[in-house]
């Protein structure tokens, strides 16, 4: 046999079994063991099989392409480096299926978890309401999943994943720790906000309007060259505080508490503010957005949790100057007007005016009343009146625990019950052709 014909038939022989091995990447619906009150939404499901489906079918047509082309004559008399640099960009790709598979299997095999699995599908739920901004964008689906380690995660709907394709879904990863309180809802509106300001082009948008500010001094420019620096996570943690006032303060603050040295640490490349100063804007933004005394109570607490005389003159310094440009730099944030708001701030399409501290506190004796008002809320606005209570000290953390993970049973139930009786008014056709769209799922239907 010719040493072109040997690689020939080599290479069509690892062709053939990259197929095979292509061929047993199942559908999660045939591969996933979970309840259905833990499952995906439709539109989240979709959107991630028609993606993966995609991907493998591009790759499947590729690999018979290269099968048909070096069994052929001109495969055979090609030179075998050639042969082999067209196998080996096909070995790549399909990698890079598998580690798009591997992206969302992982979140997808926690909700075979008992509990677990079913609070993820009311994350899903909760993260979907955050983000919502009727009339501004349409909402991407969003699918949740635990982690290690104290700090949340988000990997953007619409952008590049590894190797390449536009990312159906945002997949938000949630510290293990936090579940189950209503601090987790900071980390979790944190990374909804990165997704909402993307969505709607906020970091350019301030980031131009930063450069434009004019500055009294060098300090103050300092200051501001810092903020802009940290802008994109500085969006985020607005967006958190508007969606849920005080909860997303207090769970900052357990995030953020870490041995002293990282919390005074100013690192470079790091895009997150200095943990001290990132506590002290989230309790300037919520001054400025819900005024209440609870804000400058927070502050002082967070103060002597960490006083500053402890940290080096420099690091005492840059705080300094930083908390003396809070006031100015809090209220450029709120009264900015991006052109994809349409001449609105970020805080009144969020509608910040309905979550003051007073009316959480009264929706939360009303609910104490009347059960049946709290699963009819929108479920962020659930987390606010949760989170102000243990604030407010009427709340337990027991109690707390408690009655959040009944609600996010309840609200993982109601979608897939109300997603099921969507399918079953349809024609089984038009049930299938559902299923594939994901349409958006009734928003009032209760159980």
């Amino acid at each position: 046999m010719a040493a072109s014909s040997f690689a020939s038939w080599m290479l069509s022989q690892e062709a053939r079994a990259l197929l095979t091995r292509l061929e047993r990447i199942k559908s999660f619906a045939m591969s996933e063991t979970m309840v259905p009150a833990a499952t995906l939404s439709m539109e989240a499901q979709a959107a991630v099989e028609r993606y993966l489906v995609q991907g493998r079918r591009e790759l499947r047509t590729q690999l018979h392409q290269y099968i048909a082309w070096v069994e052929g004559p001109e495969g055979r008399w090609a030179p075998p480096a050639e042969a082999q640099r067209r196998f080996t960009f096909l070995r790549l790709r399909f990698n890079v299926v598998l580690s798009h598979f591997d992206i969302f299997s992982e979140a997808l095999s926690q909700r075979s978890e008992a509990e677990s699995g079913v609070w993820l599908a009311g994350l899903d739920v909760l993260s979907r309401d955050a983000l919502e901004l009727p009339g501004y964008y349409d909402v991407p689906p969003v699918i949740c999943y635990l982690a290690r380690g104290p700090g949340a995660a988000i990997r953007r709907a619409r952008t590049r994943l590894p190797g390449g394709g536009a990312n159906p879904a945002a997949l938000i990863r949630i510290p293990r720790e936090r579940m189950i309180g209503s601090s987790l809802a900071s980390s979790l509106f944190h990374e909804v906000g990165h997704q909402g300001a993307a969505l709607l082009d906020l970091v350019a948008s301030m980031r131009t309007a930063l450069h434009a500010l004019t500055h009294d001094t060098l300090e103050e420019a300092f200051a501001f060259g810092l903020w802009e620096r940290w802008i994109s996570e500085v969006i985020a943690d607005v967006w958190s505080v508007a969606r849920v006032g005080v909860t997303s303060t207090v769970g900052l603050m357990g995030v953020v508490s870490l041995p002293r040295p990282f919390v005074f640490r100013l690192t470079p490349e790091d895009p997150h503010p200095i943990p001290w100063i990132r506590v002290k804007l989230s309790c300037e933004l919520g001054a400025q957005l819900f005024p209440h005394p609870q804000w400058a109570r927070l502050a002082r607490l967070w103060e002597e949790l960490y006083p500053v005389r402890g940290a080096s003159e420099r690091s005492r310094e840059t705080l300094a100057l930083l908390e003396a440009s809070l006031p100015r730099f809090v209220r450029f944030l709120l009264e900015h007007r991006p052109a994809a708001l349409r001449g609105h701030t970020l805080a009144e399409v969020l509608k910040t005016q309905e979550r003051q501290p007073a009316r959480l506190g009264a929706l939360y004796r009303q609910w104490r009343r009347k059960r049946s008002g709290i699963q009819e809320s929108p479920p962020s606005l659930v987390f606010a009146v949760i989170g102000q209570a243990r604030a407010d000290g009427v709340l337990s953390p027991e109690e707390e625990s408690q009655v959040l993970a009944e609600l996010l049973k309840y609200w993982a139930l109601r979608s897939t019950l109300d997603a099921s009786e969507t399918c079953a008014s349809l024609p089984k056709s038009r049930a299938l052709a559902s299923a594939l769209q994901a349409p958006a799922l009734p928003r009032n239907s209760v159980i």
